[in-house]
């Protein structure tokens, strides 16, 4: 091990190109091209410090791996190739909901068909494309002189000019068998992968010899193909079904993108392996939820969702702090001790523990509400808008997944509507 410090990786530095005297853009623009230059030495410099990246006395230079491809340890390179490969698994999913996910749902019974379409009214049109999709109670009294039409007549044909624009059964199933096969695949292949390496019995492998412990070629299809799902996620989160929480989805996806990526740059793949595996173990269970209510398989439903909530509490309240957290931050400490990355690290970790509990409790609390009163409450993240008319029709129905009583409860029969769980991801 080399003691010392370079101000990047090896595979970072870059030399600005060499201008001859006299040549294209004079003594200005060499003293200008030469200050960027510097400008950017600096901030390579700061942002590839080793003193925060790496355990004390160990270089970028002792991680740079074996000349000809022997000895390999991760790169900051290597991340990028998760931009192809995302874009790959992007255009996989489109394939896949059109040839695989939509035959399947057209097999069940599930049709291509939206909500109620609003009575056409180039009036009301203008008003929903040019000013405002929610008129306030000013403007539907103006409205209502105009057209002549009652003040609930006006809001229903907004309600149900909104809800045009929503996703249908069919679109939503797809989005949701696609997340369920990926998920399911990748848990799958996480087990079968960890379940020969030692660190998965012996979590105090995760650090023996860290920072050199060499990258093995199924470690960095596992690690990279995960970030690349993510970056995929990030990409079609604009094109998929908008809901309330959007951009929460949006931080949360792209925290995970940083947490795996940075535990990528230091080398903490081992641990990341684990924590990758865990949180897969529940993520299909819920799509699988999904899918069986959006096909009406009312009980089945039911039971994922149950099932789901029981593997994502025993997980995230139960594995991940004593067994993730607890080798990240005691186990750790006592073989390699802290240093900044090592802070931030857990940092985030903690952090995550903390989302955990809030997703937990919000689990229980809806399990709770169904399995003792016999119903929940609204799904703030509801793709569509129900009507007084819809409402009251539905109410007695024992036929429509979704049955909504006067008071907002959502029921079957007395049976609470699991799909209610599963939009509360």
């Amino acid at each position: 091990m080399r003691a010392g410090c370079s101000a990047a990786p090896l595979w970072l530095r870059w030399q600005p190109e060499q201008r001859q005297p006299g040549g294209e853009g004079g003594g200005g623009g060499r003293r200008r091209r030469k200050m960027a230059a510097a400008a950017a030495a600096l901030l390579r410099a700061w942002f590839w410090n080793e003193r925060f990246w790496l355990p004390h006395n160990v270089t970028w230079a002792d991680l740079a791996g074996e000349p000809g491809g022997g000895l390999q340890y991760p790169r900051a390179g290597h991340v990028l190739s998760a931009f192809p490969l995302a874009l790959g698994i992007f255009a996989v999913r489109l394939l896949f909901e059109r040839f695989i996910a939509k035959p399947c749902a057209i097999n069940l019974g599930i049709q291509d068909s939206g909500p109620h379409r609003a009575q056409p009214n180039a009036i009301l049109e203008k008003v929903f494309t040019s000013i405002t999709k929610s008129p306030d109670g000013k403007r539907l009294e103006g409205l209502s002189k105009q057209l002549d039409w009652d003040v609930r007549k006006i809001q229903r044909w907004f309600r149900h000019r909104r809800n045009q624009d929503k996703p249908t059964t069919l679109t939503k199933f797809c989005e949701s068998m696609w997340r369920f096969t990926f998920y399911l695949s990748i848990f799958l292949y996480g087990i079968k992968f960890l379940w020969s390496a030692p660190w998965f019995w012996d979590t105090r492998q995760c650090w023996y010899n860290y920072p050199f412990q060499p990258l093995t070629s199924r470690l960095y299809y596992y690690y990279i193909l995960e970030l690349a799902f993510y970056w995929s996620l990030m990409f079609s989160q604009f094109t998929d079904i908008k809901r309330k929480d959007f951009l929460i989805m949006f931080v949360h996806h792209l925290a995970t993108i940083g947490l795996i990526t940075f535990s990528y740059m230091n080398n903490m793949v081992r641990v990341g392996t684990l924590v990758l595996c865990l949180h897969d173990a529940s993520d299909f269970l819920l799509e699988a939820a999904k899918l069986a209510n959006y096909a009406k398989y009312q009980r089945l439903c039911d039971a994922f969702f149950m099932l789901f909530g029981v593997v994502f509490i025993v997980t995230r309240l139960g594995i991940f702090p004593f067994w993730i957290l607890n080798t990240t931050l005691f186990e750790s400490w006592e073989l390699i001790g802290p240093y900044p990355s090592w802070w931030l690290f857990n940092g985030l970790l903690i952090t995550l523990q903390i989302l955990h509990i809030i997703w937990s409790y919000l689990i229980i609390r809806i399990a709770y509400k169904a399995l003792v009163r016999g119903k929940v409450s609204k799904d703030d993240r509801s793709d569509v808008e129900s009507s007084s008319e819809e409402e009251e029709a539905t109410s007695n129905s024992t036929k429509g997944v979704f049955s909504t009583s006067s008071n907002g409860s959502n029921r079957i029969n007395g049976h609470v509507a699991s799909g209610q769980w599963t939009e509360e991801e």
